[in-house]
């Protein structure tokens, strides 16, 4: 399931920013540009959580998740560079989820996103994707060809998850080694490598061949 996120934030570079490190680890993006914000036109995206900066021309956003909880129970998270304890505990009363004050830390803010739409959205079932026959296993970590399986190290999952998230894309080794930074995971460029060459290992014992490709000078595909 792809979630859908909504930035109501009226800087384009922290619009920018937010875009693409929502974009990076898998989540669809829309970005309200007018305000004040239309209700209409936030309720035709349905998002599944919305970013939601407190300073905005024309309304501000405690006024936004007034009117968006009248309707609607979508999680909120407040990213603002407004800081006060009033701030936070208007926030919480007005029907927001969380609160994140600028400069953010994109580990915790995306952390916050995932608790978030793991606590609203629960899979029911475990969760699985699937390219070319090989399906991979979220939950039990690992990796499916033919009835034949093999389990997975954290690292080599969530190489994997961001191959499988943009199969038949080029997926740059800086891309890869962002996103497993984001998510907490520490790979250097040279241990990148030996995850790769690790999986390719575990696919070959299942039977798997010339699954991830690599492009030379710029990155790997499956």
């Amino acid at each position: 399931m792809k979630y859908r996120i909504l930035i109501i934030e009226d800087d384009v570079v922290i619009q920018t920013q937010l875009r693409n490190l929502l974009a990076g680890n898998g989540y669809e993006t829309e970005i309200i540009n007018d305000f004040p914000v239309s209700m209409e036109q936030l309720k035709s995206f349905q998002p599944h959580l919305i970013l939601l900066d407190i300073k905005l021309p024309g309304s501000d956003g405690f006024s936004v998740c007034s009117q968006i909880r009248t309707f609607s129970n979508v999680p909120i998270i407040f990213v603002t560079s407004c800081n006060t304890d009033m701030d936070e505990l208007n926030s919480i009363m007005l029907g927001g989820d969380a609160f994140i004050t600028k400069p953010y830390n994109t580990a915790i803010l995306l952390a916050k996103i995932a608790s978030l739409l793991k606590r609203v959205y629960p899979v029911t079932e475990q969760e699985a994707l699937s390219c070319n026959g090989v399906t991979l296993h979220l939950e039990s970590s690992k990796i499916e060809f033919a009835e034949r399986q093999v389990e997975l190290t954290k690292n080599e999952l969530k190489i994997l998850y961001y191959l499988f998230k943009h199969a038949g894309a080029i997926c740059t080794r800086a891309d890869i080694i962002e996103y497993l930074w984001d998510n907490r995971l520490y790979v250097e460029d040279n241990a990148l490598s030996v995850n790769i060459n690790r999986i390719r290992d575990k696919l070959s014992a299942i039977g798997v061949t010339d699954f991830i490709k690599t492009k030379h000078r710029q990155g790997y595909t499956i």
